[in-house]
């Protein structure tokens, strides 16, 4: 079957409104996709233990100061420019690496960044410095941060398939692309989080101060999760997302079908289940606004990691 992605998107928008049409073939996607997937002959150098290390400066640093960005994030949005955006980002990319390190397989760090770019190309933000990793946590989640970061556990990828994988990362992606972060951050800056803790170490010293301000939003917004309609945002758009860069739709409602079976006491899940609207609910909002008329992307059974990498290590 080769329908234009245009055609795909064109649907979507009449019905599902959710992403802006693309031209592009999805047989010709997916052949693009498997050819840059392939591991590159002369890779490139990264930091030994942490191929982010170099993107990711010491929290404080960068084009705006964190008392500036802390300003910032109590205003208007639209005060918030590209470039400040992705600062942000960085600071709570390190908030993110500093409570779990990267896995050490470059193998799969590159596998997953490849996947994740091609992803993010079709977005709506294509030209922001996208960067992807996998944490070494056994643990299902994801994460993303301001200006194009986003994280998997270890124990996400030892659980999903390759068109799951997709269907997740497209929905972090999404939430990058639509400022969800942003917006959360700035409710809890506004309301002032963590504004007691920069007046309690104002005399002594301001710029730890502010560091720690910006660490405390950091960590309440992600072990509290986002906006639940922001998490229906993302999951609606995140399966377009997927269908427009010649993947399965399907794959994300697959993994919430996993989650929809898990313990809740299970730790494992525990986090993920907690940050997010309970998955049966999650997947009656996708049924309403799919209804069937992805069937038609939909693929053949996705090919384990275990085995791509596999075949990528040969």
């Amino acid at each position: 079957m080769k329908k234009s992605i245009l055609l795909v998107c064109a649907g979507l928008l009449l019905t599902l409104s959710i992403l802006p049409a693309r031209a592009q073939d999805a047989g010709r996607a997916l052949g693009i996709f498997n050819s840059i997937i392939r591991p590159s002959q002369a890779p490139s150098p990264v930091m030994p233990g942490n191929p982010l290390g170099a993107l990711l400066p010491q929290v404080g640093g960068g084009r705006a100061g964190g008392a500036d960005l802390i300003q910032m994030l109590t205003q208007s949005l639209d005060q918030i420019d590209e470039p400040r955006e992705i600062e942000i980002g960085r600071q709570l990319a390190a908030v993110l690496l500093g409570s779990k390190p990267l896995h050490p397989d470059q193998a799969l760090q590159r596998y997953v960044n490849q996947l994740g770019r091609w992803i993010s190309l079709q977005s709506a933000r294509p030209q922001l410095p996208w960067t992807f990793g996998v944490l070494d946590d056994p643990g299902f989640n994801a994460f993303a941060a301001p200006g194009g970061y986003v994280f998997v556990t270890k124990g996400l990828i030892d659980r999903v398939d390759e068109a799951e994988l997709a269907g997740i990362l497209a929905h972090e992606i999404t939430h990058v692309t639509d400022r969800h972060h942003l917006k959360a951050l700035r409710a809890k800056a506004r309301a002032g989080i963590a504004t007691q803790l920069l007046g309690s170490q104002l005399n002594s010293n301001v710029a730890g101060a502010v560091s720690a301000q910006l660490l405390a939003l950091g960590r309440d917004l992600y072990s509290n999760g986002l906006d639940q309609d922001d998490e229906f945002d993302a999951d609606r758009n995140g399966v377009a997302l997927a269908a427009s860069a010649g993947l399965d739709p399907y794959g994300l409602p697959s993994v919430l079908q996993q989650l929809r079976t898990a313990a809740p006491d299970n730790p494992l899940f525990t986090l993920s289940l907690r940050t997010h609207p309970a998955p049966q609910l999650r997947l009656e909002q996708l049924e309403q606004a799919m209804g069937n008329r992805l069937d038609r992307f939909a693929g053949q059974p996705a090919m384990p990691l275990s085995q791509r990498l596999a075949s990528r290590r040969r």
